[in-house]
């Protein structure tokens, strides 16, 4: 794979190392946001930028302590995140101290701790396996067309994050409730679709950009407030078009399908796919891709012709394309058979190991006042077993001529350290057996 830099291609396709050498700290403007430069001799051959950051009013440099994790650097003690950034043909490393006492920050030390750690370039993990399994779909059926992108920093503009991408003003992604703010400026990117407006702008027609993306939410197995998109954007040309003999947006359009069809079936295999019509604020038409799997249809992406007004802004009014954007968490939940969105962030390396989960049935019949509680404070009951992630999922329910309703759930035990045993689990399913029966007051069968 190739990774490129944010600025306008070179035509000559050269890639020189440069080095920067500033006698002190300085501040460059870029894009009305200034950037902080620390003092220091240093060179890099291979980098990819950010836009914006915002810095505090402290000076000192801080790199001790920092730790490295893929393109970034955080150092969570002093709220300080490096990273790397060109500017014009310089490739320098800068840094950003997070205002973390503005009246508007409202990233919590938790979140703060996500920034850097970059599970997406973990080659052994889930999503980094789940990226480069994408990578190697591009890489084959478009062969060096597709550049790509993994390390662009999460720290963005308003602009960047919601006006370039068309989010009205009113819209609720917006609020405080939704979005975890720097300041009032300056957000924790909420997608990765925030690069794709630059990435325009500086020259490129066929690039991936994957990367860690942030928004309020309350956590639960299939629920966290960071997760992980890749965004993906085709540009073409009016002679494009006009030799398919299609109008553009039917030419974009198809040409999208084919693509993430291909991409469907690359990863899920002989899958039955359809096409859902739906809205997003920045394409039109717009669509959904689901596919039937494990006997149930998922969506598997978003996507649609990118709307005109965005390509127009960044300086290609002649030409239509599309995107499409979609979360490695929610397909490698199902590729990977994961039970938890929360497993991802274990710091136990043996998660990488994908110890296989083992399953258990129970059915039984439930009363009048079995509702969705009753659910959660099962799978409460579950999770107080000890070194074993639990998921629970309803597979069954049938009410027979007697009025009577009966649930059947699975259970996917996994041990984190080893293979389970059937017997050993066995013993345990009788247990747990026991406890719902007395708990949840059911009709165990």
């Amino acid at each position: 794979m190739k990774f490129q830099s944010l600025p306008s291609q070179n035509p000559n396709n050269e890639r020189k190392e440069k080095s920067v050498t500033l006698s002190s700290s300085l501040y460059l403007p870029k894009n009305g946001i200034r950037l902080r430069i620390p003092f220091s001799s240093f060179s890099s051959s291979s980098s990819l930028p950010v836009d914006r950051v915002h810095h505090h009013k402290r000076r000192q440099s801080v790199l001790v302590s920092a730790l490295e994790l893929g393109g970034l650097k955080i150092s969570k003690e002093e709220n300080v995140l490096f990273y790397h950034l060109v500017i014009g043909t310089k490739v320098i490393i800068a840094y950003a101290e997070i205002v973390r006492d503005d009246p508007t920050n409202n990233i919590p030390d938790t979140i703060f701790a996500k920034l850097g750690m970059q599970l997406h370039r973990r080659n052994q993990h889930p999503l980094g396996i789940l990226k480069n399994a994408i990578y190697d779909y591009f890489d084959t059926n478009y062969p060096d067309k597709f550049d790509k992108f993994d390390d662009l920093c999460p720290i963005v503009s308003v602009r960047q994050n919601f006006d370039e991408v068309l989010v009205p003003a009113d819209h609720v992604s917006r609020s405080y409730n939704d979005t975890y703010y720097v300041d009032s400026q300056t957000v924790l990117r909420c997608h990765t679709s925030a690069h794709q407006a630059e990435l325009l702008r500086n020259g490129y027609t066929h690039f991936l950009d994957t990367g860690d993306v942030y928004r309020r939410d309350s956590i639960d197995s299939t629920h966290y407030p960071v997760f992980h998109q890749m965004e993906g954007v085709g540009v073409f040309a009016p002679n494009d078009w006009e030799a398919s003999g299609t109008d553009a947006t039917s030419h974009a359009a198809e040409a999208l399908k084919k693509c993430l069809e291909g991409l469907a079936q690359h990863l899920f295999g002989g899958v039955e796919m359809r096409w859902v019509d739906t809205y997003f604020p920045f394409t039109s038409p717009s669509f959904e891709l689901e596919i039937y799997f494990q006997d149930q249809w998922m969506e598997v992406l978003g996507c649609g012709v990118t709307e005109q007004e965005i390509l127009k802004r960044s300086g290609r009014t002649d030409n239509v394309a599309w995107a499409f954007c979609l979360g490695l968490e929610r397909l490698a939940i199902v590729l990977f058979d994961i039970p938890d969105i929360r497993l991802f962030w274990s710091t136990d390396e043996r998660f990488t190991s994908q110890y296989p989960p083992c399953y258990k049935d129970m059915s039984f019949w439930i009363r009048d006042s079995f509702t969705e509680n009753s659910v959660k404070l099962l799978e409460e009951l579950l999770e107080t077993l000890p070194r074993r992630y639990v998921h629970v999922k309803l597979i069954d329910n049938f009410t027979n001529k007697k009025g009577m309703t009966s649930h059947c759930y699975r259970i996917a035990y996994r041990s984190m350290e080893r293979s389970l045993m059937d017997e050993e689990i066995n013993d345990l399913q009788w247990k747990v057996r026991e406890q719902v029966e007395n708990k949840l007051k059911v009709v165990l069968r």
